[in-house]
This record gives C-alpha cells, sequence and structure tokens, in this order.
C-alpha cells in the first residue's frame, strides 16, 4: 500500500501539472485541468478473521475544458483504477474515477 503523498506524485507526473488538489477547501482557487482527490475508505481482503491485504480507496475527479482529452484513458490504466460516468457542469468536463492505492 503506497503513502497519499506518493498517490499524490503519480497523479501529477500523469496529468503533467502540479494542478492535483486532496480534499481542498472551498477558498483554493482551482486551475484547470486539474485532478482532485480524496479518501473514500479501505479495500480489505480477510482470510481467518485477519486482514492480510489492504489498500485505500480514492475517488478521483478529472476536470478539463476538454472533451477529448488523451488524460481521461491515461488516468484509467493507472494500476486498480476504474472510470465512473462521466458528465459536464459549468462548461467543464468531469471524469470520476475510483483507484485503489
Amino acid at each position: 500500500m503506497g503513502t497519499r503523498e506518493e498517490l499524490d506524485a503519480l497523479l501529477c507526473e500523469t496529468l503533467g501539472s502540479e494542478n492535483v488538489y486532496f480534499q481542498p477547501p472551498e477558498s483554493i482557487k482551482i486551475t484547470y485541468p486539474c485532478i482532485i482527490y480524496s479518501l473514500n475508505g479501505h479495500f480489505n481482503v480477510q482470510a481467518d478473521n485477519v486482514n492480510y491485504h489492504r489498500r485505500r480507496e480514492y475517488e478521483l475527479l478529472y476536470i478539463t475544458r476538454d472533451p477529448d482529452s488523451e488524460l481521461i484513458d491515461r488516468i484509467v490504466d493507472l494500476p486498480y483504477c476504474s472510470m465512473g460516468r462521466p458528465y459536464t457542469a459549468d462548461n467543464l468536463h468531469h471524469y470520476p474515477y475510483t483507484i485503489y492505492f
């Protein structure tokens, strides 16, 4: 299981910028394109009433003005990542993902 800082570095590398935000407060001005992510829980594998494998589950949200961004596929190619249903709000395209890290 990696640390949140390692996930942050991986997301910055994938995005190609520092516009990666972990649970940002409303006072932060967000620059697009960006990735916003937050801790959603844990995924545990158990046997004999013991956790022998655990990963943290994070919700990612990639927000961009470009509906054809190549990052849509690059993010889902990350290990243990799956894409949810995309939507558009305020002329911004939102792509939700779940990643276990």
